[in-house]
């Protein structure tokens, strides 16, 4: 029997594999009983709902972050699952559904492919997310995207050839707007911009991992980007042109039609609508046209300048100077009268030259000479090296016990206090936001930490801590430092209990004018937080 029709088969696994990887870290987790989503299928709908919030985010190249994904369950379960979970909830199995089930808690995912060709398996790496940092008001968060593993789980329902999708909408769209079908017509044209706008990201990518490394981006995915652009391009912008005029008209008529007979019924308004709609489409999907040859043009020239690259680096020879110069002329200083011999190449090719019209037009700030320094020898010592290092540790974490020392003494004063008390505190004195808040980022993981125990008992962590085996590692550990504090201050002897929890009913807390640890002025939102002190006997302090 002939077997070819299985040449291909590790790759249609590839689609299998994706399938298999998603439903395989989130199949006998318990997890989901904990929010109420008991049933298979209640998880599977849930996981893909997810998915395609993520997809639409992506598409509108705006920011995706944990809370964004986590209002979006809590709506989307108001409205249609009715479990019963709070906002905080939602936005923990958001977190779950993303770092678990979708990223497998950081691990690379592979699934092995039967290549029938090869005779053997093959690793297939898999990824449904990607992840970057971006700066909201100041504070850096972590933004999620699909990649093209993404996109393609969510649009493989299609089930046809990638240079085939374009043409096949393209036909739909115009048999829609023959048939003045225009409700259908608005979806058709959205997808088309939508394929195109994942056209360009997918290069977009391409460009970054040949910037990163060109080996690892193969010919044969060039040759199919390169080739699927070619064949997406050809006569498509001209027909999107048609599609355009063609609407334009029929809008036309429908003004025409208002002016001269009467005004239009609610049909013919929702019509109008659509028509609207459509235009500022084609429009979109034009300029997005435009973008995909520039974006080839772009993958083109870094694919060959890369390669280019690679191919002078071959033709190097590298050498030890120490060895090969510096040692051979100490031995023979002699040497020194030829050594222009030497070092004439690296001054032979003359770099180019271009004028760049932004430079000329920038404020010229003075360049102050450089003072002369005379060479000297430096020796690393790997003692020196460590001892700076946990030296740089210890400052940091002493800026973190002065931040809880702080809080803990402001609590005491009052029995309780919320960060918006703290925030009017700070306003007046310059000395106590330096302590409270060293920089963003300390006063923010302190503030985190503190929020996930919610409730600390301080007998607890005492005992935790005896049973406990130190690593040496100098890092933060907040029941740790909670416990060095209390030990070294006599006032703070009484505390059995701290509780710390979010005041919802009130209003966010805006702390102006901190700085981060690359020393930048940011302004600093957060929900306002209350911090209780119970003492020995249950008695608020």
């Amino acid at each position: 029997m002939d077997f070819g029709f299985l040449d291909v088969q590790h790759i249609r696994m590839k689609k299998i594999g994706a399938y298999a990887l998603l439903f395989r870290n989130s199949i006998a987790k318990g997890t989901w009983k904990k929010y109420g989503f008991e049933e298979g299928y209640e998880q599977d709908n849930l996981i893909f709902a997810v998915l395609i919030y993520i997809m639409e985010q992506s598409l509108k190249e705006d920011i995706c972050t944990i809370d964004h994904i986590g209002t979006f369950i809590d709506e989307v379960n108001n409205l249609y699952f009715k479990k019963g979970i709070t906002y905080e909830e939602c936005k923990e199995l958001g977190e779950f559904i993303v770092n678990t089930i979708l990223c497998d808690e950081g691990k690379a995912m592979y699934f092995k492919a039967y290549d029938f060709k090869v005779g053997e398996y093959k690793n297939i790496n898999i990824s449904f997310i990607k992840n970057k940092m971006e700066y909201i008001e100041g504070v850096r968060r972590v933004s999620y995207s699909l990649t093209d593993d993404g996109y393609s789980l969510l649009l493989s329902t299609l089930e046809i050839e990638e240079n085939l999708k374009m043409t096949i909408h393209e036909i739909v769209f115009k048999m829609h707007l023959e048939k003045a079908s225009y409700d259908k017509a608005v979806d058709d044209i959205k997808n088309i911009f939508n394929m195109l706008r994942i056209r360009v990201q997918s290069m977009e990518d391409a460009i970054r991992k040949i910037k990163e490394n060109p080996l690892a981006y193969s010919t044969e995915d060039y040759k199919s980007m390169m080739d699927g652009n070619l064949e997406l391009l050809d006569n498509t912008k001209k027909k999107f042109i048609i599609h355009r005029e063609m609407v334009k008209e029929k809008i036309q008529e429908f003004i025409e039609h208002d002016i001269h007979i009467k005004e239009l019924n609610k049909e013919e308004k929702e019509n109008l609508n659509n028509l609207n709609i459509i235009e500022q489409y084609l429009s979109r999907t034009i300029d997005e046209d435009q973008r995909v040859l520039r974006k080839h043009f772009d993958l083109k020239e870094v694919y060959g300048k890369e390669l280019e690259n690679i191919s002078k680096m071959s033709l190097i020879e590298r050498f030890n100077f120490r060895t090969e110069v510096y040692e051979k002329v100490l031995d023979n200083p002699n040497r020194l009268e030829d050594i222009d011999i030497f070092l004439r190449p690296l001054f032979k090719m003359m770099p180019q030259k271009f004028y760049n019209i932004n430079k000329a037009l920038e404020y010229q700030k003075t360049i102050r000479k450089n003072e002369i320094e005379e060479d000297e020898e430096i020796t690393f010592n790997e003692k020196d090296f460590i001892e700076a290092e946990n030296k740089k540790k210890l400052e940091k974490l002493e800026k973190y016990k002065g931040v809880i020392q702080i809080i803990l003494e402001l609590a005491i004063q009052r029995g309780s206090i919320s960060l918006g008390d703290i925030n009017s505190l700070i306003k007046e004195s310059e000395v106590l936001i330096n302590t409270l808040i060293p920089t963003v980022e300390i006063f923010r993981e302190v503030i985190i930490e503190m929020l996930k125990n919610k409730s600390i008992d301080i007998a607890e962590i005492r005992e935790e801590r005896k049973n406990s085996v130190e690593t040496g590692e100098i890092e933060f550990q907040l029941n740790k430092s909670i416990l060095e504090i209390i030990d070294e201050n006599r006032s703070f002897k009484n505390i059995a209990k701290i509780r710390v929890y979010k005041l919802l009913n009130n209003e966010d807390i805006k702390l102006e004018g901190l700085r981060n640890e690359n020393g930048e002025i940011k302004n600093f939102i957060c929900s306002d937080i209350s911090f209780k002190i119970i003492k020995a006997g249950g008695l608020k302090l």
